[in-house]
């Protein structure tokens, strides 16, 4: 019975070293793994940068009071075509108490300064007439006359100026604020009964309206300083509007600031373009925009995608491993030409039809095709 029972054991124990040989055979001589393959394609690739900004009118008046008071009518609205002297708002003057108290006295000490000078003027012309004084003497007293005359007339002008904002009797002049431009009412940032500031040395005046050409708009964005270098003035742009989707605009770089700002840790330079409208668009003043730049643009090229790339570790290098055989590869390093930031350009290294290894994708593995 112990001779059957050894005898089994020891067939039993072969029988499994045999298969474990088996297996591992078997595992030795079946690949781990298998990658995928991609060929070489023909593309148009097209290098561009995108810009993220605005569309502006080229130009934009602010329009002021030249006198200082309160806004007591305003004629028209925001969005309204206007032509050069069509009347906006009108401005009713509140003179200063104090000024105007000051301006009537200077017109008072005026009026006692003449009425001392014709007195004397008229007794220097009687005793000129008699012959008792020179003609100098006499000159004197008129150009003394004539000066008091003119301060008169001065200190009254000022004085009606500060009262109802005119010298001349009317404050229409002054008062009526007027477009100095034709185009669109882009904005009216006061109303009526609002206190308005002249322009003057020390201060810009109040803002009563903004005027700009709706015919002439500019792309204003802004480039990053890694971009900018490969800018030029002149360059074609195309515009996308976001609240236009389906409509292109065609531009043309014009400026590219000599000057960056730095934002956020990054330099940025600022960009104008002339921005071409259609009749048929309606385009409004600070849509959101993405200009199109076209850098580099190459036809029907040998492209790959960029993500079968490998880079050697000390050169930095491209290289990619072509298939010479079922799951045998050869590394082979490549000049790359214009990238889109997704396909390539190879210029040399590979040719068409090589089967290039998707160095991070696998087909299958050998304990998927066990099971």
């Amino acid at each position: 019975m112990n001779k059957y029972v050894k005898y089994g054991l020891i067939t039993i124990v072969s029988v499994g070293i045999l298969g474990a040989v088996v297996y591992f055979l078997k595992q030795n001589s079946t690949p781990t793994q298998i990658y995928e393959t991609e060929s070489l394609e023909r593309k148009d690739i097209v290098n561009k940068v995108i810009v993220t900004g605005k569309v502006i009118p080229e130009d934009e008046i602010n329009i002021k009071p030249q006198i200082s008071g309160i806004i007591d009518k305003i004629y028209l609205e925001e969005g309204v075509e206007v032509k050069a002297g069509d009347l906006i708002a009108v401005i009713k003057v509140v003179p200063n108490e104090q000024s105007l108290n000051q301006a009537a006295g200077r017109v008072r000490n005026a009026e006692l300064a003449l009425n001392n000078a014709k007195i004397e003027f008229d007794r220097n012309k009687a005793l000129f007439d008699k012959g008792v004084i020179s003609s100098q003497d006499f000159n004197n007293q008129k150009l003394t006359y004539d000066q008091a005359v003119q301060e008169l007339t001065n200190s009254r002008a000022d004085y009606q100026i500060i009262r109802i904002g005119s010298a001349g009797g009317s404050s229409s002049a002054n008062t009526n604020i007027r477009a100095t431009v034709s185009g669109t009412i882009l904005e009216i940032p006061v109303e009526e009964g609002d206190q308005v500031i002249q322009s003057n040395n020390f201060n810009d005046g109040t803002t009563i309206a903004t005027i700009a050409d709706m015919t002439k708009m500019i792309f204003e964005g802004e480039v990053d300083e890694a971009e900018v270098g490969k800018l030029s003035v002149g360059m074609p742009l195309e515009i996308s509007l976001g609240a236009l989707e389906k409509n292109k605009f065609d531009a043309e770089l014009k400026f590219i600031a000599p000057k960056g700002v730095e934002e956020e840790g990054a330099v940025q330079f600022k960009i104008e373009g002339d921005l071409v409208v259609n009749d048929s668009t309606y385009v409004r003043a600070g849509y959101s925009a993405n200009a199109s730049i076209v850098l580099e643009e190459k036809k029907d090229v040998l492209a790959i995608k960029e993500a079968l790339l490998q880079f050697d570790k000390e050169t930095e290098k491209p290289y990619v491993e072509i298939e010479v055989s079922e799951n045998e590869f050869e590394r082979k390093e490549l000049e790359l030409g214009v990238s889109d930031g997704i396909d390539v350009e190879v210029v040399s290294g590979i040719e068409e039809g090589d089967k290039i290894k998707v160095w991070n994708k696998l087909e299958k593995k050998s304990d998927e095709d066990d099971s």
